[in-house]
C-alpha cells in the first residue's frame, strides 16, 4: 500500500485552492522585512526592520486581510511572482515549490507544528531590531543584514 503524496507535492502552485495556498506560508516573516534595492544594479538587501504590520512574536501580519490597503508596497504573492521574485528567501515554501523542491522538515505542513519554523531559526522571531515606523528612512542602510537570505545550520538538521 502506498501513501498518497501531500497536496503541496502533488499539485502545481497554480492548482492550489486558496486554503492550500495560504497553508504553504511557513510563518517565518522574512518576506515582511524591509528590503532596499540598489538603483544601479537592482541588488536587493534585506534589513532587520519589520513592516509596521508584522507581529514580531507570531511572525504573522497583524492585519492580513487589509494589508495591501494599509501598506502601499505590500505584494499579493501569486504563483507567477513566486517564480519571478529573486528576493524571496531561499527557505520560502512558495519559492521551493516553484523550483520543484521539497519542503524542509521544519515547515508546519511537514512537522505538524507551527513552532518548528521558530525552533529551526528560520523565522524573524527575536531578530527584528525595529518596525519601519521607528526608523528614519535615511537610517535604513544601517540595518542591512544578510541572514534572511540564508538558511541557518540548525535548519538543515534532522
Amino acid at each position: 500500500m502506498t501513501k498518497e503524496q501531500p497536496f503541496w507535492e502533488r499539485k502545481r502552485l497554480d492548482e492550489l485552492d486558496p486554503e492550500e495556498w495560504e497553508s504553504l506560508c511557513d510563518g517565518c516573516g522574512r518576506c515582511c522585512l524591509v528590503k532596499l534595492e540598489e538603483e544601479d544594479t537592482g541588488t536587493i538587501h534585506f534589513t532587520d526592520i519589520a513592516c509596521r504590520l508584522l507581529d514580531g512574536k507570531t511572525c504573522r501580519c497583524s492585519d492580513y486581510v487589509r494589508r495591501r490597503r494599509r501598506v502601499r508596497d505590500c505584494l499579493k504573492l501569486t504563483p507567477d511572482l513566486a517564480r519571478a521574485l529573486s528576493w524571496l528567501p531561499p527557505t520560502c515554501a512558495y519559492r521551493l515549490r516553484a523550483e520543484g523542491r521539497k519542503l524542509a522538515w521544519w515547515h508546519p505542513l511537514v512537522s505538524g507544528s507551527a513552532e518548528t519554523v521558530h525552533e529551526a531559526g528560520i523565522s524573524v522571531r527575536g531578530r527584528v531590531s525595529a518596525s519601519e515606523r521607528e526608523v528614519k528612512l535615511k537610517d535604513y542602510p544601517d540595518h542591512i543584514v544578510s541572514w534572511p537570505a540564508k538558511a541557518p545550520r540548525r535548519a538543515k538538521r534532522r
